[in-house]
């Protein structure tokens, strides 16, 4: 998660699970995203999903691709495309570290978790990440197996 849910303004929206089961995230960032106020008022109600996306620089920019966000229902003539890019805002230095970043073998950029800050604005977690392999995903499996048969011979015996 990005910080503690304490405050009301604090909401998740969406998560990707599946970018820590399939990528070894080296480095997380926090960065701004640019949207509509049709999409805002969506992802008020919850309904996104970023588990299909991917993060790119391009041409000095830095995009969301394939992030979904559902329309808008009062939004008739107004509202958005559900999956069109989306420029996502970062420092011009934090933008050369990712890019570089990127141009190792193997390297991309993931998104995490898309929230609400504890200001109220939308906010997207990305990561820098390098692709598992099977035999990496199948040792961290063992391991999170073994951890949780520990804490189960640890409660019963002790």
């Amino acid at each position: 998660m990005a910080k503690k849910d304490t405050n009301p303004n604090y909401k998740v929206i969406a998560e990707n699970r599946r970018a820590r089961h399939d990528y070894a995230i080296e480095d997380d960032l926090e960065c701004g995203i640019m949207l509509m106020g049709s999409e805002v008022k969506s992802l008020r109600s919850g309904s996104a999903n970023i588990a299909e996306s991917y993060a790119a620089v391009e041409n000095g920019e830095l995009w969301l691709v394939n992030g979904y966000i559902a329309p808008y229902e009062q939004a008739k003539t107004w509202g958005h495309e559900e999956r069109r890019r989306r420029k996502l805002l970062v420092s011009r230095k934090e933008l050369a570290r990712l890019w570089n970043a990127t141009q190792r073998k193997g390297m991309t950029l993931v998104p995490l978790v898309l929230y609400f800050n504890d200001k109220g604005l939308v906010k997207l977690k990305i990561g820098i990440a390098k692709g598992k392999k099977v035999h990496d995903k199948r040792a961290d499996e063992a391991k999170r197996d073994w951890n949780r048969q520990k804490q189960r011979l640890l409660r019963d015996k002790g």
